[in-house]
This record gives structure tokens, C-alpha cells and sequence, in this order.
């Protein structure tokens, strides 16, 4: 659950990009990390393993003046490999909310099943069954790529997918803006942040296109 303040009025929210080995979570990152202003955010942060890294940064403080609240958003990835499983776990605690990035690979369909599988077991053992999860399908650039009505909707026909060609920076912020909105909702489902921030999703969303610096058109993709 988002770290509330009221007494020192900040809320953090921490969102993570999980998904199978080289699906294209780290690219989100740096793509995403390298589109932000350099004052409003942290340094990007890298935990490299064997065979796949973490990554984490913040998006500094966001001030709303008229009710006096900040808000900071914390990014991490996970690294996909099994033998890192532990420290998927760790990463994935108290997460608010979670971009599940597959690979538009045919080949990599097994993969990305298997990680789908081992987030929602995760999940579940974290009770956090009920946070938020956008789908990305990334590389969608490349010849091979599966088609978008072929792909897996891990168990939900309705599923909406965001497509991304991470590396080149498509779709990146649209897929982050997604999550952003469907955690909010929920948070102020459960803890009424609309009611005692008066700041509802829309100024939300609005004051972070702002701080990040991106417009209304790259967010709707």
C-alpha cells in the first residue's frame, strides 16, 4: 500500500516493471528515466547480475500548491532469470502498482507465460492480488512479432495490451500514464485521496505529464 504522511503531507507510490529475461524492462527505465527533467528526478540505479539487472529511481516530489500535498513516485524493474526469485519478492513488496512486460517474440511465448505465472503466485503470497497490472507487449518493431489479436491476454479476453518499442522510446510513457491511472483509482477507492487531498486522477495525471515533461498526446500514445 502507498506510504501516506498526512502530518508531513507527502504520499509515495513505488510501481514495478516486472516480466520475463530481456523482455525489455530495463529499456522502459532508461527511456522513461532519460524523458524526465534531470532536476525532477534521482539517479538512476543499477544492480546488475549475472544475467539481468535492477534497476530503480525516483520521480522527485511533486507539489500541489493548492492543498500543499508532494507526492514521489519510486520505478523499479525485477530481474526475470529464476535464480533471482528472492529478490523478485523483495523488489515487488508494498508495490502499488505493476507493468508486466512481455516479448512480442513468437519464441518467447513460454517465457512469458511462465513469468505471468510466477508474478501471480508472488502476488498472491504478498497479498497484493488486488494491485493494479498493464500488460505491455514491447518489441512490437520487430518482423517476427506476434500479432496483437494472437498474443496471450494471460486470462482475460478483455485485457487491454499497450504495445511499446521500449528501446526507441514508443510507448513507454503511454504504458506508465496507464498504470499511474489505475493506481490512483484504486488508492482513492481505498483511502479516499480525491476527498482529503482535493485532488482527484485528472489534476493527478495532468501535474505529472507536467513534472515529467511530456504532453497530453504522448500519454494517450
Amino acid at each position: 500500500m502507498a506510504q501516506v504522511d498526512f502530518t508531513e503531507r507527502q504520499l509515495t507510490l513505488k510501481l514495478v516493471y516486472y516480466g520475463p529475461p530481456l523482455s525489455g524492462k530495463t529499456s522502459n527505465l532508461r527511456a522513461l528515466h532519460g524523458m524526465v527533467d534531470q532536476l525532477n528526478r534521482g539517479r538512476l540505479m543499477t544492480l546488475d547480475t549475472r544475467d539481468d539487472r535492477t534497476l530503480f529511481f525516483d520521480l522527485l516530489p511533486i507539489f500541489f500548491r493548492a492543498s500543499g500535498f508532494s507526492f514521489r513516485i519510486k520505478v523499479y524493474t525485477v530481474p526475470g532469470q529464476p535464480v533471482h526469485e528472492a529478490t523478485r519478492k523483495v523488489v515487488l513488496a508494498g508495490t502499488d502498482g505493476i507493468v508486466f512486460v512481455a516479448d512480442s517474440q513468437p519464441d518467447q511465448r513460454e517465457a512469458n507465460r511462465a513469468s505471468w505465472q510466477n508474478l501471480v503466485a508472488n502476488l498472491a503470497s504478498l497479498d497484493l492480488s488486488e494491485v493494479p497490472v498493464v500488460v505491455q507487449y514491447n518489441k512490437r518493431d520487430l518482423p517476427d512479432a506476434v500479432a496483437l489479436d494472437q498474443v496471450d491476454r494471460f486470462g482475460d479476453p478483455a485485457r487491454k495490451l499497450e504495445e511499446a518499442c521500449a528501446k526507441a522510446g514508443a510507448g513507454v510513457v503511454s504504458t506508465f500514464f496507464e498504470l499511474v491511472a489505475r493506481t490512483w483509482e484504486r488508492l482513492d477507492r481505498d483511502l479516499k485521496l480525491a476527498e482529503k487531498l482535493g485532488i482527484d486522477g485528472a489534476a493527478f495525471g495532468r501535474a505529472l505529464a507536467e513534472h515529467v515533461g511530456v504532453t497530453t498526446d504522448r500519454i494517450g500514445g
